[in-house]
């Protein structure tokens, strides 16, 4: 019997083939099977214990289910944390290179913003703060006098930490999705839960179209 994937023959994709995150959520749906199967436990053999079963087995679905979605806004949160942590880092870093050159003004209202909050996805989020880090980069690179300013380079050592750890804490929240995705599609007790609850599936974080296109380009 020959391999289904045979990485020596192919056919091969000599193109590549990029990988994009589907911002979709999917409502959670039961057949006709499930809805007889809910009937089937109250008609079959000691239909009151296994009534009883079925009942206990849907409330631990649903408290299941019910704390995983906690789970989730904690690491949300974690992620915003750590975002706040890098704007503050970069708003003093900024101050600092201020000091040293006449720093373009709209880098603070751009910080503001970000300080400020508001509706953004975390994607833009991670978008306009890397387009801060970006400005304060080029002017730490190209004044070779700042690198001397201890406090500067301070700085920039905790953002590039502080990006670290808003990788890892995304890496975490997706961990958690894919927690919920799963969890939701086990049937019988959790997928029927999901589905009277109206839940969906959860989308992943995903970088943002113009961070793709960094990434791809040659940086040195």
């Amino acid at each position: 019997m020959a391999n289904e994937l045979d990485e020596m023959t192919g056919p091969v994709a000599e193109e590549g083939r990029d990988a994009n995150v589907i911002n979709k959520q999917i409502p959670i749906k039961v057949g006709t099977g499930s809805k007889i199967f809910e009937v089937l436990i109250w008609i079959l053999p000691l239909p009151i214990i296994s009534g009883i079963i079925w009942q206990v087995k849907k409330v631990n679905a649903g408290k299941y289910l019910s704390q995983l979605q906690q789970k989730i806004q904690q690491a949300a949160s974690q992620i915003d944390n750590y975002m706040e942590q890098r704007v503050v880092i970069l708003q003093n870093a900024a101050r600092l290179v201020e000091k040293g050159i006449d720093l373009d003004k709209s880098t603070f209202t751009e910080i503001a913003k970000l300080r400020s909050g508001g509706s953004e996805s975390f994607t833009e989020q991670n978008a306009a703060i890397e387009e801060v880090s970006k400005k304060i980069n080029v002017a730490f690179e190209n004044y070779p006098d700042l690198k001397a300013h201890q406090e500067l380079e301070d700085a920039m050592q905790q953002n590039s930490y502080t990006q670290r750890e808003i990788t890892a804490a995304r890496e975490h929240y997706n961990d958690v999705v894919n927690q919920w995705n799963a969890a939701v599609y086990e049937w019988p007790s959790k997928q029927i839960v999901a589905a009277k609850r109206g839940y969906t599936t959860r989308v992943p974080f995903a970088a943002s179209k113009e961070t793709k296109e960094k990434a791809r380009s040659v940086m040195f």
